[in-house]
């Protein structure tokens, strides 16, 4: 079975775009101070603050639901998400060599928490809802010491934990209605929880913040104030703010030198608050709620993680915010780079189109519709404009450089604009239907009009290709069927046949073959003259592939689908040369820079991916 031979190498993976903001602090600041971690679907990635240099820390086999690191900085342990009735794994990660530890397993589900003992000795997890348990794992032996149900039967679901800064035998857990602090019995492996009172007030912590003494503890609640807990005696010592709450809920917290208290709330608020009353004394509005707040070193400079994919920095002296990563929320419909160029590529997404610089994964624009989502995007022919569909039905021109709109064609198609191409004189656009039309839109300076339609797909047009001599054209629709167009004559020239909903189709370079891909993971090769079918490949053993596109010099093609691997084939052989694993979501679109030096590829979580070409090109 080609492609599935353990000798296949791999391919190098360069850069990620994306960080998961719904990983509550899951935003690092290492204590080298050089370094963020952060997670990304199932990888942890680690990215050098100087360097923006991103290393990848890859072994989880779902997506990665907390991080932590060890206070020395040697360890890094991240938890993930898994079926129901599956392990879900730890794995603790050697930070210097950026390779596993070990990997913990016992919770199952999800591991909801995890937190390591202030000299590295021992590291405390707690399971998702599913599981509910409090383990105890012993980091020199790689063992579980002993393990206990987090709350008591009357309480809710736990849902963080934290060490205490002075001792390896003290943690305190909190979450539903339940807040405890455990003591660690290590002669006879035992956990012993306390209950801390808190007298009639009932509240559902998200949080913990731990200052360095240990007297005190605080819990971000749901319901926007903060608890402030005595750890020795384990009571309630004041709850604040009692007027104006944190909208949205407090969902991360960091304690200052200054005793001063950082608060991130739901509502994207980041507030620098007095300990004792928790008024802000100065609040920063973000994109998106605040999910991590993590110093760097003494807290000089901070860095904050939204749920909007997006990373701020912060000098604590001025407390501006410094957007210093962005990356999309949502699934990733569409990937084009301009004619020629390689510098620079445009994604597209729920509410808005955005370019980047390949280099840098810098994001250089971004086009925003809101609550519109934009399912394909295409850069004209001669670099002036950016040609997108959006699922209102309209098919939108923008300007690459300020992204302001030129105009837009209204009622292109009733079922939403599907697809697009656009000729190589920029003259025409071809778009297709969620209603399974195809039509032909002719443009000027000042005026669109719709010139032709075709009426032969039953269903969604996926894919439209255009012949280099703008006189022909195919399209890939849902309905099992691609069609080879006359743009010249607007008839059906040939047509091709699976029993599959086809994803996408790519012309071969020299344009008398296309290949075809879909639902039923067959990739398909066909005589562009009279339609009929050449070959077919297994292109993949689970799950659709949804993405393809071909070398310049028609050697290679590379598929992407919902097996979540990238892989590059050999045009003629029809073997696998080589495979990217990186992607924890759907792969939705792949596309080959126009020099042949890298691969990008987007998936259903919002990441987009790029590799190293692994194959010189042959002019």
């Amino acid at each position: 079975m080609a492609g599935d031979t353990p000798e296949v190498p791999l391919l190098e993976l360069e850069s990620v775009i994306g960080f998961n903001g719904q990983v509550f602090s899951g935003l690092i600041a290492h204590p080298d101070q050089e370094h963020l971690i952060y997670p990304l679907g199932c990888t942890v990635i680690i990215k050098s603050l100087k360097s923006n240099k991103q290393e990848f820390l890859h072994g989880h086999t779902n997506n990665v639901s907390c991080v932590t690191v060890s206070r020395t900085g040697k360890y890094v342990a991240s938890g993930q998400v898994t079926f129901m009735g599956f392990k879900a794994d730890i794995i603790v990660w050697d930070y210097s060599r950026k390779e596993m530890y070990t990997r913990l397993q016992l919770h199952k589900a999800k591991v909801e928490a995890l937190a390591f003992s202030p000299s590295d000795l021992y590291l405390v997890s707690l399971g998702g809802q599913d599981d509910g348990s409090i383990v105890v794992w012993n980091i020199e032996s790689r063992e579980a010491i002993c393990g206990s149900p987090a709350s008591a039967h009357s309480a809710g679901h736990c849902l963080t934990v934290k060490f205490s800064n002075q001792s390896d035998y003290i943690f305190v857990s909190a979450g539903n209605g339940t807040l405890r602090v455990w003591e660690l019995d290590l002669p006879n492996r035992k956990i012993r929880p306390t209950e801390c009172q808190t007298g009639q007030l009932k509240r559902i912590v998200k949080c913990l913040e731990i200052p360095e003494d240990d007297s005190f503890f605080y819990c971000g609640t749901t319901t926007g104030d903060v608890l402030k807990i005595n750890l020795k005696t384990k009571l309630l010592n004041y709850c604040a703010p009692l007027k104006e709450k944190f909208s949205k809920g407090v969902n991360t917290l960091k304690m200052l030198k200054t005793g001063d208290m950082l608060v991130g709330s739901g509502d994207g608020m980041l507030s620098l608050c007095k300990e004792a009353n928790f008024k802000p004394m100065k609040k920063v509005q973000l994109e998106g709620g605040v999910t991590s707040i993590t110093l760097r070193g003494q807290g000089h400079q901070f860095f904050a993680g939204a749920e909007s994919s997006q990373i701020y920095r912060f000098n604590y002296a001025d407390f501006k915010e410094e957007l210093i990563s962005t990356g999309h929320s949502h699934a990733v419909n569409d990937v084009a780079f301009p004619f020629g160029s390689s510098d620079l590529f445009a994604t597209c997404s729920k509410n808005d189109i955005r370019v980047w610089h390949t280099e840098t994964s810098k994001e250089l624009l971004r086009i925003t519709v809101p609550n519109m989502t934009c399912s394909a995007v295409e850069f004209m022919r001669d670099g002036r404009s950016i040609i997108s569909a959006w699922n209102d039905g309209k098919i939108r021109v923008f300007t690459p450089e300020s992204g302001k709109l030129m105009f837009a064609i209204n009622n292109a198609h009733s079922m939403g604009v599907t697809a697009l191409a656009t000729t190589s004189d920029c003259k025409r656009i071809v778009s297709g239907g969620g209603e399974g039309q195809v039509r032909v839109w002719e443009i000027g300076q000042g005026f669109h009009r719709l010139a032709e339609t075709m009426k032969e797909h039953k269903s969604t047009i996926s894919s439209i290709k255009i012949k280099k001599n703008d006189k022909e054209c195919v399209t890939a629709s849902s309905d099992g069927t691609c069609i080879i167009w006359d743009l010249v004559r607007v008839v059906r020239n040939q047509m091709v046949l699976a029993n599959t909903l086809f994803r996408c189709v790519c012309y071969h370079p020299e344009e008398f073959q296309i290949i075809t891909s879909g639902t039923d993971r067959k990739i398909g090769y066909w005589e562009v003259f009279d339609g009929s079918a050449i070959r077919e490949l297994e292109g993949s053993l689970s799950g659709s592939i949804n993405g393809m596109d071909i070398s310049s010099d028609g050697n290679h093609f590379v598929t992407g689908g919902d097996d979540k691997l990238v892989k590059v084939w050999g045009y003629t052989e029809g073997e696998v040369t080589h495979i990217g694993i990186g992607h924890s979501g759907n792969i939705t679109r792949v596309k080959i820079c126009s020099n042949s030096k890298y691969i990008i590829t987007s998936s259903a979580d919002g990441a987009v991916l790029r590799w190293k070409y692994p194959h010189p090109v042959s002019d």
